[in-house]
Parts: C-alpha cells; sequence; structure tokens
C-alpha cells in the first residue's frame, strides 16, 4: 500500500488528533495513532483516549491500495514536523509493517503495528440533532470556558451548560464563584433539551475550530455525543446529572448601574493587583458620581495601590469588593469598547455585560462579591 500526501497537511490533521491523546494510557495502542487509507481518495487520522475520540481527514494526492494500521504518535509527529511544503510518499510493508516515507530532501523508516486491535468509538445512535455554526460554537465556549469548576464531587459543575430552547440557545457556566448566561437569539433550534459539554471536550474544540461560519452538527443522547464539522468528527462522552438552575442567583433589580472604558479598566487593574494581597486577591471598587476608585492592599506586605477612572455613573456612592484577577479574566474575553457594570448591593453578586452586545446575543458574566473590610 502507498500514498502520496501534503507534507503541510498531514502534519496539520496529525497535529488537530494529538489534542485528544492522553499522557498516560491504559491500552499501549492507544498511544498510536490509526491511519486509514480509503478507497475515495481520503486519508482519516484517529486518535483516541478511550473517552474522547477524533477523526480528521486530509484528501491523498495519489494512492496505490487501501488499508489501515496504526503507528506511534509521537514518532510520526517528529517525523513529519519539520519537512517543509512538499509531497510525502509513503509506503506500507504489510507484511513486515515497515512504513517508509520519503520526501526531496530525505527518507525515513517506521514501524507500524497492526490495526485490528484498536477500539471503535462509540458512536450515538437516534439522538437529537443541533446545528449551528462554528462562529457561535466558539464564542460561546470562549465565554463561558473560564466559569467551569474542577469539582470532585459536584460533576454537572466542570463542563459548560447547553440549555437548549425552541427559540434560542444558552450556554450556561459556573463554579459558584462566577457564572456566564450567553443567549443566542439568532439561532432557534425548534426544540428543547440540553446536555453539559465536559471542560476538556471544550478546551479541544476551542483549539481545532476556526471561526470561519462552517456547519457544525452535534448529536447527543443522555451520556454520549458527536460534533462533525466536514473533515472533523469528535465522539466523546457527556458529564451526567442535573445542573444547578443558574437563573436563581442572578439578580434582576440592579439600581447600581456603571458604563466603564474596558481597556482602561482593565489597565488600572493590573496595576491595583500587584498590590492586592496574595492569597484573596480582593480589589475594592468604590463608584461616586462619573468616577470610579480601585484599591487594593496587603497588609502582610506592606503594599497600597489606587486607581482613579472616569466612567459614566450617576447614582448614590456604592463600594464593594471582587477578585481582582477574575475582574481581569472578564475584562480580557470581552471585546466590546465598554463594559456595563451593575450592582445591588455589597453583599449582591455583580454583573458584568458587554456595553455593545452581538447581533442576536445577551451575554451576563456575575461575580459574587467579597467581603471588604472599611
Amino acid at each position: 500500500m502507498q500514498f502520496k500526501v501534503s507534507s503541510s497537511a498531514l502534519n496539520s490533521r496529525l497535529a488537530t488528533a494529538s489534542k485528544v491523546l492522553a499522557s498516560k494510557n491504559s491500552m499501549p495502542i492507544l498511544d498510536c495513532f490509526l491511519i486509514e487509507v480509503c478507497e475515495n481518495g481520503q486519508l482519516n487520522i484517529t486518535a483516541s483516549d478511550s473517552e474522547k475520540c477524533l477523526i480528521t481527514s486530509v484528501p491523498l494526492l495519489e494512492q496505490y491500495g487501501s488499508g489501515k494500521f496504526c503507528v506511534l504518535a509521537k514518532t510520526i509527529l517528529e517525523s513529519i514536523r519539520e519537512i517543509p511544503e512538499q509531497p510525502i510518499t509513503i509506503d506500507l510493508n504489510e507484511n513486515t509493517f515497515e512504513l517508509n516515507g520519503k520526501h526531496s530532501s530525505g527518507q525515513f523508516s517506521l514501524m507500524a503495528l497492526n490495526a485490528d486491535s484498536y477500539p471503535a468509538p462509540r458512536v450515538v445512535t437516534e439522538g437529537n440533532t443541533l446545528n449551528l455554526t462554528s462562529d457561535i460554537l466558539i464564542s460561546g465556549i470562549n465565554n463561558s470556558l473560564f466559569a467551569t469548576a474542577n469539582d470532585e464531587v459536584r460533576m454537572v459543575m466542570n463542563g459548560i451548560y447547553f440549555d437548549i430552547k425552541t427559540d434560542q440557545l444558552i450556554f450556561a457556566s459556573t463554579d459558584g464563584r462566577k457564572l456566564v448566561k450567553n443567549i443566542v437569539y439568532k439561532l432557534q433550534p425548534g426544540f428543547e433539551g440540553s446536555f453539559i459539554l465536559p471542560k476538556k471536550v471544550a478546551t479541544i474544540l476551542k483549539s481545532i475550530l476556526s471561526r470561519d461560519e462552517s456547519n457544525i452538527k452535534i448529536e447527543y443522547t443522555k451520556d454520549r455525543a458527536t460534533i462533525s464539522t466536514e473533515d472533523i468528527t469528535l465522539h466523546f462522552s457527556l458529564i451526567e446529572g442535573k445542573y444547578p438552575n443558574y437563573n436563581a442567583v442572578i439578580p434582576t433589580s440592579n439600581p447600581y448601574r456603571a458604563v466603564i472604558d474596558r481597556q482602561a479598566f482593565a489597565s488600572a487593574l493590573k496595576r491595583v493587583s500587584v498590590c492586592c494581597n496574595k492569597s484573596s486577591g480582593l480589589v475594592k471598587l468604590r463608584l461616586e458620581h462619573n468616577n470610579l476608585i480601585l484599591s487594593g492592599q496587603d497588609n502582610e506586605h506592606s503594599t497600597r495601590a489606587e486607581d482613579h477612572l472616569v466612567c459614566d455613573y450617576s447614582n448614590n456612592s456604592i463600594s464593594i469588593g471582587f477578585s481582582c484577577q477574575l475582574l481581569i479574566e472578564i475584562c480580557n474575553i470581552l471585546d466590546s469598547e465598554n463594559i456595563i457594570l451593575e450592582l445591588a448591593d455589597p453583599s449582591r453578586p455583580g454583573l458584568v455585560h458587554p456595553g455593545q452586545e452581538k447581533d442576536g446575543e445577551e451575554l451576563i458574566m456575575l461575580l459574587m462579591p467579597m467581603r471588604v473590610d472599611d
């Protein structure tokens, strides 16, 4: 069996597939890629860690025969990575399983393995189907991922909740200290359902998908899901359980409302963070007429910082404490010119919105307050 393929295309697809590989596997064969030369002129590359299985494809330039084999992922990645763009001819001796690659400036020889022991993916059958664009999915993941938890007891918190309504899709995530609710009105699925996307899978999708408005299909049951694009298919397990009522903790009456320049706010937070208490990261925000005062201190190291920002605010004065690092993260995630900070009182959660919402979307980020000692 012999085939010819673009070196850069092959390297790109191998790198994509490697995102699901685990550092330690219970089955040695999972340290390998499954390579399948198909009769339709496609090369399929499969990688798995037993919980997740990613299949991606690359078109072949030429082929003689078809079949499949396994090869150690690390070895083939390192063999291909530094080859500049050019056709590579790869030949498999099906008797000895010797794999030979030839390119314009040299060649390499590896040992392949029989593919019969490679586990087949668990495919979703008779599930619900959600169709959306990659732009919507990536945006929802980017907005929600930072609020997911690492909780060994409440496993449902360790992922992004897809709350599917007939006329909208809601991405939600929370770890108890922060919460994200991202509503996409422009997507109207036409049915109701829900599932929890694991954080690890969300991280993989964030790294391999592009914002090219391509169509994405998500098929899911109560415990499994498959996400498919034109050249990538990802099978994985879902987090099972009942997600908490995220709407219950979002305050609906917030009389204190300030419009703040996002970049100026982020810069001020970074300056003040240097002097914040290293264990708590507490920053105190005080809103006065068209003025925001940020202050942080660390009594143990005798450090203190204060910064003033002009903002749009016309209500009574109010002071509240938040995690400085979480506010910085929110500023980095949002891409609007301004942010809107809404407060009810110093003991209730604060809400952050983008000053300019994306068309057909609404984004709410919630932070639990921290105690401020006057």
